[in-house]
């Protein structure tokens, strides 16, 4: 073990650290320990600045964009009412009629808008109807997890492993290779859930502000509203005492939901944290001023929070261009396509860069706004995530571990080291962010395939999975962080079917991924 190893292992021990106590965003946290490997020649500036020019970098920037236009087409809300059953539904029933269609749609579009449309109108629903909404939201943001394992598309980590095999010379994954194993997987996964989540999710904890909305509504207007703060939001980090949110936005902090814990008393000392939901007292003012902020990830207050108006055209002119993108994606990859148009590369990024102008020009979303829409702590996370797996395998890390995995592994060979490689995957997601933990893990499945003289496809499929299959902690997905205070959850229900969830995962993957994708002799 040289110094090389032994600088990156200090390095990427303290990435981790800073990203499990959340000092800092993401992004920056890569973005640190990149320069730092620049400046001490573990990589080169070019290899620095690489994953800033991927395309599939850039093809999740664009696809941001194409999912907003979905979001305000208001065409995924049109289809939601038309799904959820009326009174003396029951919870099976409405998990039948609702997950497979979640699951539907997050694989072709982005997790966080799906669930930001389809957690307010579920929640009021079910309050409708007399359902508990703590048998709901978990599930709903299971379902947009399972369904992003079924495309390309379907979440960045896809997209992330799909840009580090281009840059090393490979195909690239298309648009619905994971779906052999992705379709499987989801349609266990909602078993487990309809079957299991009425025992193992909690009944509906009473909301401590509900007596205090009572004694305001004489009050002209004033009215409970519920918060789930953005990365975007100006007060993260800070004490709310520090922050003065009534001056800001009209509205006085009652309650805030952080970490699984309620509080309600000595609200000045709390520190804000992205993902906090905030009880607030509101008048109609705040919903149509901030219903559509990018500081708020979602905004609900038990009525339809006003968006812009949109003509019936261009709800269906957004799903058109939705299909049409994901159609031509998948045909450009055929190769009497490719022989027609060789000097064209008919891919997602073709096709997505296409839907996104067209639909800045036809205003589904506001084209002057549009860089508001695209997180980016997300793609810097990403772009640094390329620099990374460069220098695990440049300082040599990526190969010292490999063949600890292979050692470990013994007779059971390559289907036992594709095991552990998922298992380290999924843990490393269940305490970061699933892109960091695709960084980490590619480069390990390259060194890992080679050591064992067989093709790294299984392998890039596993960590497909693994980076993006988090169950078990709100922190493992921004999906669960969003629902955990919109439905009043603890951390420990997130564990109770959370757990099951992981592991009936990790089976079936590391069962059938070998099947589909045969450990066969390198090329």
């Amino acid at each position: 073990m040289n110094f090389e190893i032994i600088f990156v292992i200090l390095c990427l021990a303290a990435m981790l650290m800073a990203l499990i106590r959340d000092k800092m965003r993401p992004g920056i946290v890569l973005l640190s320990v990149v320069v730092v490997f620049m400046a001490t020649g573990i990589i080169t500036p070019k290899q620095m600045v690489a994953g800033f020019s991927n395309r599939g970098m850039i093809t999740v920037g664009l696809l941001f964009l194409v999912s907003e236009g979905i979001r305000q087409s208001g065409a995924l809300t049109t289809v939601v009412k038309k799904l959820l059953p009326g009174q003396g539904a029951t919870v099976t029933r409405a998990q039948l009629r609702i997950l497979p269609i979640v699951s539907g749609f997050s694989a072709f579009l982005n997790n966080t808008p799906v669930v930001v449309i389809f957690a307010p109108i579920l929640k009021n629903w079910a309050k409708r109807v007399g359902l508990p909404c703590t048998k709901f939201l978990i599930p709903l943001s299971y379902a947009t997890i399972l369904g992003g394992l079924c495309t390309l598309i379907g979440t960045s980590t896809n997209l992330v492993i799909h840009g580090m095999m281009i840059d090393r010379g490979m195909e690239g994954l298309k648009m619905f290779d994971l779906a052999y194993i992705g379709i499987p997987i989801t349609l266990v996964g909602l078993a487990f859930i309809v079957l299991t989540s009425g025992r193992l999710l909690p009944e509906e904890r009473p909301d401590t502000f509900e007596d205090e909305e009572a004694d305001t509504q004489e009050a002209a207007g004033m009215h409970v509203v519920e918060v789930v703060l953005a990365s975007r939001f100006p007060g993260l980090k800070r004490k709310l005492k520090n922050f003065d949110f009534k001056r800001r936005y009209g509205a006085e902090v009652k309650e805030i939901r952080q970490g699984g814990q309620v509080i309600t008393d000595n609200l000045g000392e709390v520190r804000l944290q992205q993902g906090d939901t905030l009880v607030l007292l509101a008048d109609d003012a705040f919903t149509r001023t901030w219903g559509d902020s990018s500081v708020f990830l979602m905004m609900t207050n038990g009525r339809e929070i006003p968006t812009r108006p949109m003509p019936v055209w261009k709800k269906w002119t957004a799903l058109a261009l939705l299909i049409i993108m994901i159609a031509g994606a998948t045909i450009g990859e055929l190769p009497a396509v490719k022989e027609r148009f060789p000097g064209v590369k008919m891919d997602m990024f073709f096709f997505a860069s296409v839907t996104a102008v067209v639909m800045a020009w036809l205003k589904l979303f506001p084209p002057k706004k549009y860089t508001k829409y695209i997180s980016w702590d997300i793609l810097i996370t990403i772009a640094c995530a390329f620099a990374i797996s460069a220098a695990m395998e440049e300082s040599g890390l990526a190969a010292l571990i490999a063949n600890s995995i292979k050692s470990v592994a013994g007779q059971m060979g390559a289907w036992g080291a594709l095991a552990m490689l998922y298992f380290v995957t999924l843990v490393i997601t269940e305490l970061i962010t699933n892109n960091a933990a695709a960084a980490l893990a590619f480069p390990l499945a390259l060194e890992t395939a080679a050591k064992f003289g067989v093709d790294p496809m299984p392998f890039f499929i596993a960590i497909c999975i693994a980076a993006s299959a988090g169950f078990a902690t709100p922190i493992g997905y921004q999906t669960n962080l969003i629902v955990q205070g919109a439905g009043n959850y603890r951390f420990t229900d997130f564990i109770k079917i959370g757990l099951p969830m992981d592991f009936i995962v990790m089976v079936v993957s590391v069962s059938l991924i070998p099947m589909i994708w045969p450990f066969v002799p390198a090329a």
